[in-house]
């Protein structure tokens, strides 16, 4: 692995570390770190653990995050379907830990593709307040809407913007943002040692104006009072203290705090950056120093404090349209607000507590979809099977992780029921792992058609 790594890289992370670089440079010989980070939206760590049949060991610096196995491989689980957890490296669950998400809060992740944090995020604000997540790359925000929904987040915005349009739209909105900027991936060699290949000396200056960009846009999308947590995964000074230095320099309204450090946790150099020794409260995670990849972090404040008036426009559905929804829902034990649905083009959402749709946004997802109206009928969608819970629709068929009618369903195909297996003998049931929903499948005279998306299904 060392002699892939760049010539010019390996001479300056010498300058920076000069005792350690040795030491440094045989982290390089060690195997990657897998991790796992439990939704919380979904179920308790102590109730994960229980069920879990992976070798974990807790990440320190977050309490929901797990080391496992290369072998274990939880991908393949129908836990992971289910969205119980996320797979994360865990020096990248560092930056969503380190920012104090409360439920009721409106929270932006500005780069958020492919949503390792922003699903965290999502989770800690508990179906209350507000999740905007956006990537600038298409491709990446439809991976970023596909792991929101997997995880079961309702209360989201998912666009698909550059952050300066975001800015114009959104003035001061947010309490709390994440920008885990885009950078030259030096921390992130020994897990894609690809990255290692497209590197050179010009590439921390390139993303270092870019970065600058986009804190310019997330400063002024930040509620005076609300906190800032930027992040990078490379070890370069000019992307790390150096945008540190300038947010500084430029927003005198912009203060840096002290956050929690953990065991092999490095503070910030005031010497890498203009020399301020406020630097020392930012964060770096080197790989010679714990179990994990590169990565720099600083907690910011907003000074200042103010109130924020919310707006709500929405097309109601009409009378027909109310009747099929009345029809599906009776009885349900529904999780979101029934006066939030809006109908768009015969698709329902449930949108989020402001939607006033912020105009001129490219947007993938506003809210939760929950189904599409048809002739005579309502058919409920994938992502509303997976933000609800066992018991909060009337009928379900419930198999075990060991059930081999659960790769079948995964794949997409019909499945035979015995009488008494589902909660009722026909219609619509929440197909659960467990009791996680995976998603819905119709009952017709014991043979459940499979309704698990296309674009979903495992091959």
């Amino acid at each position: 692995m060392i002699e892939q790594l760049p010539k010019a890289f390996l001479t300056r992370m010498e300058d920076m570390l000069q005792d350690e670089y040795t030491a440094f440079l045989k982290s390089y010989e060690n195997p990657r770190h897998f991790g796992l980070r439990v939704n919380t939206l979904k179920i308790s760590v102590e109730e994960f653990l229980k069920i879990s049949p992976f070798s974990l060991t807790p990440v320190p610096w977050t309490p929901n995050g797990f080391y496992f196995e290369e072998t274990d491989h939880p991908a393949k689980h129908p836990y992971y379907a289910a969205g119980l957890y996320y797979l994360q490296e865990p020096s990248a669950m560092a930056p969503a830990a380190l920012l104090p998400v409360t439920p009721g809060d409106y929270v932006l992740d500005l780069c958020a593709a492919p949503g390792g944090k922003a699903t965290e995020l999502g989770a800690r604000l508990e179906n209350k307040g507000m999740l905007v997540a956006n990537d600038i790359s298409s491709s990446r925000a439809k991976a970023l809407q596909r792991n929101i929904e997997l995880c079961g987040i309702p209360n989201s915005f998912i666009t698909n913007e550059v952050p300066a349009s975001l800015a114009k739209a959104m003035p001061e909105f947010f309490d709390k943002i994440l920008v885990d900027a885009p950078c030259s991936g030096e921390g992130m060699f020994r897990k894609e040692p690809a990255v290692a290949k497209t590197w050179d000396e010009t590439r921390p200056a390139f993303f270092a104006k870019l970065q600058r960009e986009c804190v310019w846009s997330a400063i002024s999308m930040l509620k005076p009072g609300g906190l800032m947590l930027y992040s990078t995964c490379t070890f370069s000074p000019v992307e790390n203290e150096g945008t540190i230095s300038f947010i500084l320099e430029e927003y005198p309204d912009m203060e840096l705090l002290e956050t929690d450090s953990y065991k092999g946790f490095s503070k910030g150099n005031p010497a890498w950056g203009n020399g301020d020794p406020e630097l020392t409260k930012c964060l770096r995670i080197f790989p010679h120093r714990m179990d994990g990849e590169g990565h720099f972090m600083a907690l910011m404040r907003k000074k200042g404090s103010s109130g924020q008036t919310l707006s709500d426009f929405r097309t109601k559905p009409d009378k027909e349209a109310q009747k099929l929804l009345t029809e599906f829902f009776a009885g349900m034990d529904i999780p979101f607000p029934a006066d939030r649905i809006e109908v768009r083009s015969s698709n329902v959402y449930c949108l989020p507590p402001a939607n006033n749709h912020f105009k001129g946004i490219r947007f993938l997802r506003n809210g939760l979809f929950l189904g599409e109206l048809k002739k005579n009928r309502f058919e409920p969608s994938q992502p509303l099977a997976l933000a609800l819970k066992a018991g909060q629709f009337p009928s379900r068929l419930c198999l075990s992780p060991q059930d081999e009618r659960i790769g079948r369903y995964l794949k997409g195909e019909t499945l035979p029921v015995e009488k008494g297996e589902c909660t009722k003998d026909k219609g619509w049931q929440l197909i659960c792992v467990d009791n996680f929903p995976l998603g819905f499948g119709k009952l017709v005279n014991g043979t459940l058609k499979n309704k698990y998306p296309a674009g979903w299904r495992i091959h």
